[in-house]
This record gives C-alpha cells, sequence and structure tokens, in this order.
C-alpha cells in the first residue's frame, strides 16, 4: 500500500447525500410527464452525432441518423448501468459495518442507478413505435456486465468514473446547447446529469480508497485490466455501429451508393468512439486522477493503447 496516499473525506460522502436528497426526482411525476417523442425533431445534438460525417445524407435522413444515434445512445446507458449498479452495490458492502454516511452515500447510488435502468427502458418503449422496425441493440446487458466485473475492482471505477463525468460534459457541452433536440429528449438526460454529478463525486472518492490499497504490482496490472475494458469498449462499438448502419440502410427509403454507405459506416463508427470513448479523454478532471494515480511509463500505456481509437475518433486531430 502507498501510505502517502490519503482515503477520501466523509465529508465529501455527506454533500453527496445532500445533494441526491436535493435532486432526487421520479420517472413518470419529473421526467416522462405523459409525453411521447416529437419525431420530427433530433435526439442527438449535431456535435455528438459528429453529423458533419453525413453530408450524403438529405436533412431528414440526416435527423433519422440522429434518432438512431439516440436511440443506441440511451441503450448504451441502460447498459453501462447494469454493471455500476452491481459493482457499487459490492463496494457499498465493505461499509456496511463501517462509517453509515459513506454507507448511505452509496446505497443511495445504487438505488438511482437502478431508477436510471428503468428510465432507459421506458426511453426505448417510447422510441420504438415511432420508428421503423428492424432496429436491434445487440449488446446483452448481463453478458457485458459479467466481462467488466471480472476486471479489478480498480479499473472498473475509473472506467465508471470516466463514463459518469462525460455524461455530464455531453449534456452541458452538446444536449443542452441544440435548441432543435427533442424537448423530452432533452429532458431525459436533464435530468439523469443531476444525478451523475453526485456519481462522479463518489466514484472518484472510491476509485482513490481503493488507488490507496493497491501495492505497485497490483496498480501495474489493474492499468492492464482498464486498457482492456477500453478494448472491449470498442468491440462493443464496432458491433452496434455496422448494426445502426444496416438498420439505416434498410429504412431510410432509397438505395445508398457505395460511397454514401461507405461514409454512413464509418461515420457511425467514428461518432461512436467519439461519445464513449474520445470525448472521455477530454475531460480535465478525469485525466487529472488519472494521471495523479499512475507513472509516466503506466501512462504512456495508456495512451499508446487508445492512440488509434482516438484518432480515428479525431480526437488527435
Amino acid at each position: 500500500m502507498d501510505t502517502a496516499l490519503q482515503l477520501p473525506s466523509t465529508t465529501l460522502y455527506a454533500k453527496a447525500i445532500d445533494a441526491s436528497k436535493r435532486v432526487r426526482w421520479e420517472i413518470d411525476r419529473d421526467v416522462i410527464r405523459g409525453r411521447v417523442f416529437d419525431f420530427n425533431r433530433k435526439f442527438l445534438p449535431d456535435g455528438l452525432a459528429r453529423m458533419q460525417a453525413f453530408a450524403f445524407a438529405t436533412p431528414n435522413e440526416k435527423r433519422f441518423i440522429s434518432q438512431i444515434q439516440g436511440r443506441t445512445y440511451a441503450n448504451m446507458f441502460g447498459l453501462v448501468e447494469r454493471y455500476i449498479g452491481a459493482k457499487i452495490l459490492e463496494v457499498t458492502r465493505r461499509h456496511a459495518l463501517g462509517d453509515q454516511v459513506v454507507f448511505e452515500s452509496l446505497v443511495r447510488f445504487t438505488d438511482e442507478e437502478l431508477k436510471h435502468q428503468e428510465l432507459f427502458r421506458r426511453l426505448e418503449a417510447l422510441m420504438a413505435p415511432g420508428m421503423p422496425a428492424g432496429y436491434q441493440f445487440l449488446p446483452t446487458p448481463n453478458e457485458v456486465a459479467s466481462v467488466v466485473l471480472s476486471k479489478s475492482t480498480w479499473a472498473v471505477l475509473g472506467l465508471t468514473c470516466n463514463i459518469e463525468l462525460f455524461t455530464l460534459d455531453h449534456y452541458r457541452q452538446s444536449i443542452d446547447r441544440d435548441p432543435e433536440v427533442s424537448d423530452l429528449w432533452k429532458d431525459v438526460f436533464l435530468f439523469h446529469m443531476k444525478e451523475e454529478a453526485q456519481h462522479a463525486i463518489l466514484d472518484e472518492l472510491e476509485w482513490q480508497r481503493e488507488n490507496a490499497q493497491l501495492n505497485v504490482a497490483e496498480r501495474d496490472a489493474a492499468v492492464d485490466d482498464l486498457i482492456a475494458l477500453v478494448a472491449a469498449v470498442d468491440g462493443i462499438l464496432q458491433v452496434q455501429s455496422a448494426a445502426d448502419a444496416e438498420y439505416f440502410i434498410k429504412a431510410c427509403g432509397r438505395t445508398l451508393k457505395a460511397a454514401e454507405e461507405h461514409a454512413l459506416r464509418t461515420g457511425l463508427l467514428r461518432a461512436y468512439r467519439w461519445q464513449y470513448i474520445a470525448s472521455g479523454t477530454k475531460n480535465e478532471r478525469f485525466m487529472s486522477i488519472l494521471g495523479a494515480m499512475l507513472t509516466p511509463a503506466q501512462m504512456q500505456r495508456v495512451v499508446n493503447a487508445l492512440a488509434p481509437i482516438l484518432d480515428d475518433a479525431g480526437a488527435l486531430q
């Protein structure tokens, strides 16, 4: 164990509890409120959807691409929150007979993650009737969760912290700023962001707590686990982007030229790599936390592993 590393203060957990109580929301009462989607509006804003890659598409087709990406975006969050809830429940047990402030904050975290899973299931049910048949979300939540949870706690908490932080960035920097995005869609991610803000704090605290327990060899192995998890995420993105491209090709109402089909396939993969991997590397808070934990050599391993993905997503340009 690195004795120089200090454990996080209980005060920060108490603040997370206070914030959780203050922003608490319910799916029907506060978010959906009896509404349905207006399919004349976009779901994902152009910045997140990387719409510049789809120059071949008509305005209606671009809106459809935004809705396909938005449907996958919601399902991806439902997917990752399956493993996040399970992991935080596991971490919570460590505190059951210890500091009850820490314990309560993590119990609330798990409860909110279960609610978020339900929210995204509801969202899928609202989107499906208004879009052409044939959409498939291929990753299976329990199978993905089993793979993620097989890795070290340090790596899982690191991945989770990154996801929570880029979720906040996506809403604040993109979703909230686009007036053409569906009002219901925007509200879903507003309320989601309000609770994810507390989760990001708790992720960081528990990640730092776990980091303080590792020796040099354990942390070095955990870095490999984190790299493997990012590679697994990229594998999911490759599969789902291909499925979403096929869906668009079959449902768009015309035959795409070969160059258009190529632009669609490469554009979707690059957009997804931006959304779920590259945008997270732009979060200064996450990179600062990670950098403080790793040696220069370990950090370089992470950078080297990410480079091909970031380059394809345009993050290195």
